[in-house]
């Protein structure tokens, strides 16, 4: 299973690391349920916990293709960037609908070299969860 599962995600499951998702964080748990039953013998045989796995990865695949293939699914599917600061200005009513405090999109500005909300023209929360920062020229 060990095996099976290495050549999976070396081989087949081409990945930066920087573009893991929620999606991708649900398969990986979904998977390692299915996996974990294959090797303590919940099924008649290693290959019924092959094939599982392989049947969640090959939906993943194919869903990740579908939303790359046809534009009106990927809107469906992931949300727009959320526009968090608007020419220095917060926006309060962005940041609650994330759930996300003004001293958490501080830290994230930090980490773009920004120390003041002000410094900034436009700040976006993207669809996998990071926060892209515009400075002003």
């Amino acid at each position: 299973m060990y095996l099976f599962l290495f050549v999976l995600f070396r081989v087949v499951v081409k990945r930066r690391v920087g573009a893991v998702g929620m999606g991708d964080i649900l398969v990986l748990v979904i998977i390692a349920d299915a996996a974990q039953n294959g090797m303590s013998g919940d099924y008649r045989s290693i290959t019924e916990a092959f094939i599982l796995v392989g049947t969640i990865v090959g939906w993943n695949t194919l869903i990740d293709w579908l939303t790359f293939r046809f534009e009106w699914l990927q809107k469906v599917l992931e949300p727009p960037p959320l526009l968090l600061i608007d020419n220095g200005r917060v926006l309060h009513r962005h940041l609650r609908q994330e759930f996300m405090s003004e001293a958490d999109l501080k830290t994230k500005l930090r980490e773009h070299g920004v120390s003041d909300p002000r410094e900034v023209d436009k700040a976006y929360m993207e669809p996998d969860g990071q926060v892209t920062v515009l400075k002003k020229t």
